[in-house]
């Protein structure tokens, strides 16, 4: 015997259906469009400070860059803590706070590849590479079936691993070889911890949500995602410097 569903079950299921894909759609959007703008203001930013020599200097080589550096640190481990728990306003300030401290960080790499190294066109290149490698791991995390969640605890170890080693290269290796591979590690695991992310924002959306929920998670989003693709950036372009002073 055949089973012939009830047509206007089946239509109501479609509906909700498309409603909830036209959302998710939307807030996904909403998560690209907050990380742009972040990208932009970080630019803005670097552009700024690599432009005016009093802060640059103040900045570049001294206990106030690892001020910034601990700043963003610190950000990347207690705002999404904030951002999910507090409101939008407190989601707010912790994102662009962030992608502040990031434009003042990376403004002494700008400044000594564009200008003293007299290599602007390797921050062009290394933009539309990361560019390029963020969008299509991004993509990939959102249209594969895979299931990625198995792979957070294997990135939140790596994460550490990287941080430990760029630290020791800092202060004791300061190896060329070293900071060779340790930047193509970089790149390899924040792209596929770009792929991760991706899916698991897509997977926190939920039709049901109201409107103050679903800003903050795409504000969240977006801080990750944006974290991910200025450490793709940052670290293409120190592997390009280093490839071309070889």
């Amino acid at each position: 015997m055949s089973f012939n569903p009830n047509p206007s079950t089946v239509t109501r299921t479609r509906v909700d259906t498309a409603e909830i894909d036209a959302g998710l759609r939307q807030y996904m959007l909403r998560v690209y469009n907050y990380m742009a703008l972040g990208v932009a203001f970080t630019g803005a930013v670097s552009l700024f400070v690599a432009s005016t020599p009093q802060i640059l200097f103040a900045v570049a080589g001294t206990p106030l860059f690892w001020g910034v550096f601990l700043g963003i640190l610190g950000l990347g481990w207690f705002a999404p803590r904030l951002m999910m728990s507090g409101s939008v306003m407190t989601a707010q300030v912790c994102f662009w706070a962030y992608a502040a401290l990031w434009g003042i960080g990376i403004a002494p790499m700008l400044y000594f590849v564009g200008i003293q190294q007299g290599a602007p066109e390797d921050v062009a290149r290394a933009f539309f590479i990361a560019t390029a490698t963020f969008g299509g791991m991004s993509l990939l995390g959102y249209t594969t079936k895979k299931n990625l969640s198995a792979f957070g605890t294997f990135f939140a170890m790596a994460t550490i691993g990287l941080l430990i080693a760029i630290l020791v290269n800092a202060f004791l290796v300061q190896s060329w070889g070293f900071e060779l591979i340790l930047s193509i590690g970089v790149v390899l695991v924040f792209s596929a911890l770009t792929a991760y992310e991706t899916q698991m924002i897509k997977n926190m959306y939920y039709e049901s949500d109201g409107s103050d929920i679903v800003t903050r998670k795409a504000i969240f989003g977006a801080f990750m995602l944006y974290g991910s693709f200025v450490t793709l950036f940052i670290w293409i372009l120190n592997l390009l410097s280093l490839l071309r002073g070889e």
